[in-house]
């Protein structure tokens, strides 16, 4: 069967045990090499380090639609989900109302990339007519088990479109990115700042770096040792935020092991032993900044290795943008701007639906008027500024 020949009808999907259990190469030829956290490897590892899986509340769920060869022509990274922690769109009140009237929401379908608030393809696909089917699997696997909803949570931009024309809720939020506009290096980024700003970074930059010494890792660099060192320091970190840590320790052994030349450790040293790091995740396009953590409390070194750190490397690699992460407003103050995020929300009760479009309406209105206001608010230059 040729792809053009491929209409709805003829189509059938199913459910796999794993993503790991797939083939890697048929995997990754759907998800394309742009964005690494809906790669084989890394959605691998979250299953293989057991972060997903038995007593995690995520359930590997991939629906996946085969060629007549038997291969890969689409998939959805979805998981079944008996709680709605590790998403970071939050719809606990969704949740509330719809039991408090007698429904039972979990367990809910999510088509995401695990613990990962970076906006990436969700419907993977060789070609674009398996968009809308894909979608009608999930759909039809939602309501032939007696699933409140399916959600697919930080959508890329250009697959919006598919989503809408199948008929899903879309929802927006937001996000602090950085845009490179093809700076040479940190201080051609600076100068595009009014005065004031680029005088408080470099004062904060100064201050943080007094006590420690920064090396960035990647490939072969990143040895056993400093995945111990990450480890203490994501732990803190995690049970500070989340009360636990979603990864398990092996995670990092395994993304490690499948996919080091994505992955760049920023270390703060102090006597040649890390205090502080970061956990960055390098896409053709994009470096995303993951975890933080540290041992010691050193004025601005989270904003340093964090922020300020990521800005020099993606600089340096030619990347586009860097994504810090879900919310944060103090990072506006450090040259990341506001950016829409989308997610989409199929929801099978009719009088459940409604309630939510009502809902997302009046939240994108509130959402739209916070991009913009915070968007004025930003350090760079306005006409009238040096």
């Amino acid at each position: 069967m040729s792809d053009s020949s491929v209409t709805p009808t003829e189509i059938l999907a199913r459910v796999a045990d794993d993503i790991a259990s797939l083939p890697a190469d048929q995997w990754n030829l759907c998800a394309g090499p742009a964005n690494p956290f809906v790669s084989h490897a890394f959605l691998s590892a979250m299953e293989e380090s057991n972060s997903v899986g038995p007593g995690t509340g995520w359930k590997s769920l991939p629906i996946v639609i085969e060629d007549e060869g038997g291969n890969i022509a689409a998939c959805l990274p979805s998981y079944l989900k008996s709680h709605s922690q590790g998403e970071y769109t939050f719809d606990q009140q969704w949740a509330h109302a719809f039991e408090s009237a007698g429904g039972q929401y979990y367990p809910k379908i999510q088509v995401a990339s695990p613990f990962s608030p970076v906006p990436g393809p969700r419907l993977l696909m060789r070609d674009e007519s398996f968009a809308i089917p894909l979608l009608r699997a999930a759909e039809q696997l939602a309501e032939n088990n007696g699933i409140s909803s399916v959600h697919a949570t930080f959508i890329k931009e250009d697959q919006l479109e598919y989503f809408r024309q199948a008929g899903w809720l879309i929802r927006t939020d937001s996000q602090f990115h950085w845009r490179n506009d093809d700076y040479e290096n940190f201080d051609g980024f600076l100068s595009a700042l009014s005065s004031r700003k680029r005088k408080a970074i470099r004062r904060e930059r100064a201050k943080a770096v007094e006590q420690v010494d920064i090396i960035h890792l990647s490939g072969d660099e990143i040895q056993p040792h400093h995945w111990d060192y990450f480890w203490e320091f994501y732990q803190d970190t995690g049970l500070r935020k989340w009360g636990q840590p979603y990864l398990t320790q092996s995670a990092f052994d395994l993304l490690n092991q499948k996919m080091a030349d994505k992955l760049l450790l920023i270390f703060a040293m102090q006597e040649g032993v890390p205090v502080a790091g970061a956990l960055n995740v390098i896409g053709s396009e994009t470096l995303y900044g993951r975890y933080w953590g540290c041992t010691r409390n050193i004025p601005f070194l989270h904003f340093e290795v964090c922020y300020y750190q990521a800005i020099d490397a993606a600089i340096a690699r030619g990347l586009k943008t860097v994504e810090a992460g879900a919310q944060g407003s103090h990072k506006l103050a450090r040259g990341y701007q506001p950016v829409p995020t989308w997610s989409a929300h199929y929801i099978v009760d009719p009088g459940f639906r409604s309630a939510i479009a009502d809902y997302l309406e009046r939240e994108r209105q509130a959402i739209s008027a916070d991009i913009e206001f915070l968007a004025d608010m930003g350090p760079f230059k306005k006409s009238n500024s040096t």
